[in-house]
Order: C-alpha cells, then sequence, then structure tokens
C-alpha cells in the first residue's frame, strides 16, 4: 500500500470507531522526557508510508548526502576551508570547522521534506549531534498503546525504527567503539543555553545509560582538560557529545579551543565534528543546485538531486539559470517572482532568519529590502514548495487538516525512522515553529514489501 491508502484506511477506522485525539494520545503527555522538547503539541496519529515509498525516498536522500560529502574534492581541490567559506560560514567557523573535522562526513542527519504532488522536496539538511527528533520511537510507542492504531498497525506489518538506539549507534561507531564498551560521554551543551536545556539532557542521559553509554549532561564550561584526558568533576571523558550549533559559539569561543586541541591530540573523540556545520548549510545545497556543477556527480546522484532538491541559489549579483533553461538575472528575477521565492541565511538554525516572500504583510518594498541585505551576508534563494495538507482527528473527533514536514533520518546503518512536524493548514504556508502552534508525531512504514 501506499501513503494514501493507508491514511485513508486508518483514518476510515477512526471515524467508524468516534475515537478523539485525546484518547488516541493516551499516556504520551505523561512523559517527562518528551514534555520536556514537545511541551505536550503530539498530533494525533502517526503519518504512514509504504514501504516502495520510503524506499525510494531514502535513496535519494542518500544519494544527494553522498553528492555533498564529495564537494571538498570536487569544487575546492579538498580545500575544505574554501568549501566552508563558500558554503556560508564565516572565517572563524571555517577555521574550527576545518580544526576539528572528522574522517568523512558524519551519516547521523535529517532531511527536511515536504510532500508537493505526491513526490518529497528537500528543504533542508538538519545534520550532526545537534538535530532534533530521534526520540520519535518514543511517541510512536505511545500512540500503539491504543489498541486501534495497533491493530491498523499489525493488519498492514507496519512498524518504526528506534532512532534513539540508531543514534547510540552512531555515537559508538562514528567514535570508533564497539558495543559493550559502554564509553563515558559527556552530553554538552553551550554555556549560554544550558539553563534552558538541562531538563530534556538529564532525561536524555538517563535513556542512553540504559542503552549502553555512561553518559551525563554538562556544558563546555564544566569540562577540564589535564593529564592528557578531558575530564567532567571526577570522570574521564571518552566522547564528547556536541549538543551546540557551530552559530552558538560566536559569545565565548576561547573556551573551545581546550576542547578542540584535546582532540586534535587524540586525548578525546567530539560527536559530531564541527565539520558537519558546512555539509549542513543551505549554501551547499546551492552547490548542488547549480547547473554549472552538474557534471561532477554520478547519473544516480543526479537523479536524485533533480528529484528532491527545489532550486535553491545563492544570494549575489548577476545572471542564473531557471529550471527551464532560461537566464535571468537573480535579483530582478526574485522581486518579480517573490511569492514562489523564501529566502534562508544558509547557516543558521531552527528557522532563523527565514523570509517567505508569500508572507501576506510582505510589501515589495520589504522584499526587496531584505534581498538587498542578504547580499552582504551568508543567503540563498529556494523554490517555493506547498505542502500537502493531511487529516488529523481533533478534540472532537472530527478530521482537520495539517501541513506536514517530513523528517527522514539518516544513521549509521541506513535508513534511520522518520517523524513529521506539523501546524494547522488554515494558518497556510508558515514557518514551522513554536509560534504557529507546531504538533509533533512520528511515522509508521510498512516493515517490508507487500507479498502478493
Amino acid at each position: 500500500m501506499d501513503r494514501v491508502s493507508l491514511t485513508a484506511e486508518y483514518l476510515r477506522r477512526v471515524t467508524e470507531s468516534g475515537a478523539k485525539a485525546g484518547e488516541l494520545v493516551g499516556r504520551l503527555t505523561e512523559s517527562e522526557m518528551l514534555a520536556a522538547f514537545y511541551k505536550g503539541t503530539f498530533l494525533s496519529r502517526p503519518a504512514f508510508l509504504g514501504h516502495a515509498e520510503r524506499e525510494r525516498a531514502f535513496g535519494d536522500v542518500r544519494n544527494v548526502m553522498d553528492a555533498l560529502s564529495s564537494l571538498p574534492d570536487k569544487l575546492y581541490g579538498g580545500d575544505f576551508t574554501a568549501f566552508a567559506l563558500a558554503a556560508g560560514l564565516t572565517g572563524p567557523q571555517a577555521a574550527v570547522a576545518a580544526r576539528a573535522r572528522g574522517t568523512g562526513m558524519t551519516r547521523q542527519a535529517r532531511a527536511d521534506l515536504y510532500l508537493q504532488d505526491g513526490a518529497f522536496k528537500l528543504l533542508e539538511f538538519n545534520m550532526g549531534s545537534s538535530i532534533g527528533g530521534m526520540d520519535n520511537a518514543d511517541i510512536a510507542r505511545g500512540l500503539l498503546e491504543h489498541p486501534l492504531l495497533a491493530a491498523f498497525a499489525a493488519d498492514h506489518n507496519l512498524g518504526y525504527v528506534d532512532t534513539l538506539r540508531e543514534q547510540v549507534n552512531n555515537i559508538l561507531t562514528e567514535s570508533g567503539f564497539a558495543p559493550g564498551d559502554r564509553p563515558v560521554v559527556a552530553l554538552t551543551d553551550w554555556p549560554s543555553y544550558f539553563d534552558n536545556e538541562i531538563r530534556y539532557m538529564r532525561q536524555l542521559a538517563v535513556r542512553w545509560q540504559e542503552l549502553g553509554l555512561d553518559a551525563h549532561p554538562c556544558h563546555v564550561g564544566q569540562l577540564e582538560v589535564r593529564g592528557g584526558r578531558v575530564w567532567l568533576a571526577d570522570k574521564p571523558v571518552d566522547i564528547v557529545f556536541r549538543t551546540f550549533a557551530i552559530s552558538q559559539i560566536t559569545d565565548e569561543p576561547e573556551i573551545l579551543d581546550p576542547l578542540l586541541g584535546a582532540a586534535e591530540r587524540g586525548e578525546v573523540k567530539i560527536f559530531t565534528p564541527l565539520d558537519t556545520a558546512a555539509y549542513a548549510s543551505k549554501g551547499a545545497l546551492s552547490m548542488l543546485s547549480d547547473e554549472e556543477n552538474r557534471g561532477l556527480f554520478t547519473p544516480e546522484q543526479s537523479a536524485s538531486i533533480d528529484r528532491l532538491l527545489p532550486w535553491t541559489r545563492t544570494v549575489r549579483q548577476g545572471p542564473v539559470t531557471l529550471e527551464n533553461g532560461e537566464r535571468a538575472e537573480l535579483f530582478d528575477y526574485a522581486v518579480e517572482h517573490r511569492a514562489d521565492l523564501v529566502l534562508k541565511p544558509t547557516s543558521l538554525y531552527g528557522n532563523r532568519g527565514v523570509v517567505l516572500g508569500w508572507t501576506p504583510d510582505l510589501t515589495e518594498d520589504d522584499w526587496r529590502g531584505q534581498l538587498e541585505s542578504a547580499q552582504d551576508t551568508p543567503h540563498v534563494l529556494q523554490r517555493r514548495v506547498r505542502p500537502t495538507a493531511e487529516l488529523f482527528p481533533d478534540e472532537n473527533g472530527e478530521l482537520r487538516p495539517w501541513n506536514l514536514l517530513w523528517g527522514m533520518f539518516s544513521v549509521v546503518n541506513g535508513y534511520g525512522g522518520a517523524n513529521v512536524r506539523a501546524t494547522a493548514a488554515g494558518l497556510g504556508d508558515v514557518v514551522m515553529n513554536r509560534a504557529h502552534g507546531i504538533h509533533s508525531g512520528p511515522a509508521l512504514t510498512e516493515l517490508s514489501a507487500p507479498t502478493a
């Protein structure tokens, strides 16, 4: 079956049963860990994907990631700093990213996707240790406590990947440890953000303890380098799990230097290295989208880029090539077609600085001013993707439309599960954030192809 038929069949059962959102969500709101991150805002059902749909979509995600990982060598002769600067990192950020490189691009990533006309379109990659939503299996387990969903999942061979277990495997594998080693992991935030995140970090550390990591929350300023090791109080640290983004280290960059030095000397592993910031940049996506680079990639990678990636260009003066092959001055084109474009900073996270060209109260002068300002700092323009709305039971049992943003996880083992975030369709096509009442849920997929 496919997404449409699975969804229609499940909603038919829900409607016949008269089930309402509150009972379908069940005990999810009682989870202390989920409450710390999701604030009790859960969708009343999972999203569904057929086996073939999942395989096709993740195959494209994997191919695009492989193309991304090749960019420093193919475009910059192996000069990672040049790549990072071109991707939109500042000089200091590029220097830190180059200093703290891994042996290869991490496989831990979340592809953020909209479904448009039945096809997945990539908005961005969130890559590395700081991505959210890897606890989505906890939400799946909570929803599956309801007998209606449990029976439906059993009837259609639906399940999920335990992304949190895969995360632990990623940490071990990419840091050079084996299952059973039980390394000491410092779950590490930036000092100025620590107080806001400590509640969730404590809960996550407990879960990791259960899964084989000796994990302890802290911030960078609490780590000490001495005697050839990194220490958290009296514990020698094997792995520093970095929850902070590269954009957060600008207020006190000097406190990171001892940790980077220890990593360079092999005294500690950092998961994930800060080079992920360059690969995850929207500027890197513009390199993939640029027709001048088409000959760099394999036929399979090029086909996946064409299917998955909307037209994306770095904001700069000069001509660009459109999807139909026509040439146009980027600035003039962007002014004329703002309803079809979104302006994004290359390396900020959490939708910060995103400007939707179709926003009703955004005037042409405002948009023009945003474009002019964007030429002074790293930004991209990306073709608008219109999300497909899906129906979800509300608190009265009525079906209401929500716009879905899919998160498809890549892990060392390949496909790492998926989640969805959503806003009420009545709000229109808006940025997915808490200000717009974002709700979250898991995705269930067919575990294998149906047999004849």
